[in-house]
């Protein structure tokens, strides 16, 4: 099934809006404002990630409502004290060069990239202007029946073996003050 969007909370929609629309290549396709607590309001604003048909979509609250906590995060990881790769966003690349293109285009917006080949899947990894990691991820070979049996084994294992780490790069973003 198909995901439709996923929507979270910003403190900082302007920010927010800048790197999924300049960074992450994203076109903004629709806002609805609605009212939030007692006294205040909303603006749900929804992003196309790429399939034009009005799904797969990301979208973020712009919360404007004094009865929330004026201390919450919109870190949805590390904000909840987890390491930062946990709750994460991934979003499909559709090949080699793409992956390579989004990697490029996060550097010259001066966002620096971390990049790993996990082994079945390569992805890019950057951080948003909310504490959220994002992802592109390529998936270089189909998973099939034995990666499934592996699965449901390491799944039952109480105390299943640590792999090492994949092979990571970080490629770090000029520092010229003008990129972002």
């Amino acid at each position: 099934m198909p995901l439709h969007h996923v929507a979270i909370a910003t403190r900082d929609m302007q920010a927010t809006h800048e790197f999924y629309t300049s960074a992450m290549g994203f076109e903004i396709a629709k806002v609805v404002v609605a009212k939030s607590g007692s006294d205040g309001w909303a603006k749900h604003v929804f992003y196309d990630t790429g399939l034009g048909s009005g799904s797969g979509l990301i979208a973020f609250w712009d919360l404007h409502d004094d009865d929330l906590p004026s201390d919450w995060s919109p870190a949805i990881a590390t904000g909840l004290g987890l390491p930062p790769w946990t709750n994460h966003l991934a979003f499909e690349a559709s090949d080699a060069a793409d992956l390579e293109a989004r990697r490029k285009r996060w550097l010259g917006q001066g966002v620096d990239v971390v990049e790993v080949d996990h082994g079945w899947c390569r992805s890019i990894y950057a951080n948003d202007p909310n504490g959220i990691l994002v992802e592109f991820c390529l998936t270089t070979r189909a998973l099939d029946a034995t990666d499934r049996e592996e699965a449901l084994r390491l799944l039952a294992d109480p105390a299943p073996e640590v792999e090492g780490d994949p092979p990571t790069r970080i490629h770090r973003a000029p520092r010229d003050g003008g990129a972002r």
